[in-house]
């Protein structure tokens, strides 16, 4: 019983140094998952979406509240179809790619292309315009500028200040996740009872 205790004050500690809280006022057992519950980690992000919209660098149609959205659901494994429908209209999926995409939330199937890359990049550096580049390798358009964004973001480094906030973030938030599955899967959650919906002071 002894040990359990330790952990629990460590778990506590630890929730504290996470979230800057120093007292919970509600069963341990019922924080899990919600030790930095969803709506907080959107609205923290939110904040950083504005900066960057307002920064210049970014622009779009979608929201800070959408793009913090789409960070979530980039980071839960969602497709740009799923997160589209996440924001109510199934119909932003494009738009939700090149915002993806313009933050460097990339995915292995966006460098797929019809061709080779090192052709693309070459004849975008010849001077032929997008219509004859894009004849030259057969395809669209309107694909090979989606391709060359994709390239273009790369080298663009002026978002990475805002982008390390932002991974900064969902790495407090995967820390948490493991800290509260740890509590669960350990059985300590047993041990911390209805009693917890006490005050408890870790400070």
């Amino acid at each position: 019983m002894a040990e359990v205790v330790k952990r629990k004050k460590e778990l506590l500690s630890l929730y504290a140094n996470i979230t800057s809280r120093t007292k919970i006022v509600e069963p341990m057992k019922k924080i899990h998952g919600t030790l930095r519950d969803r709506d907080a980690i959107e609205r923290e992000i939110a904040l950083i979406m504005r900066d960057i919209l307002e920064s210049g660098y970014f622009k779009t149609k979608l929201t800070p509240r959408q793009l913090a959205k789409l960070v979530c659901a980039y980071y839960d494994g969602k497709n740009d179809t799923e997160i589209a429908r996440k924001m109510g209209d199934e119909k932003l999926s494009k738009t939700v790619a090149r915002a993806r995409v313009r933050l460097k939330l990339t995915r292995d199937f966006d460098y797929k292309m019809p061709f080779d890359r090192s052709e693309m990049e070459g004849l975008l550096q010849s001077g032929k315009t997008m219509k004859e580049i894009s004849v030259a390798l057969g395809v669209s358009p309107s694909t090979l500028r989606e391709y060359r964004h994709i390239i273009e973001q790369e080298s663009d480094t002026a978002l990475d200040p805002f982008l390390e906030r932002i991974q900064d973030v969902m790495e407090d938030r995967d820390l948490t996740e493991h800290m509260t599955r740890s509590l669960v899967n350990d059985g300590l959650s047993e041990a911390i009872d209805i009693t917890e919906s006490e005050l408890i002071d870790i400070s």
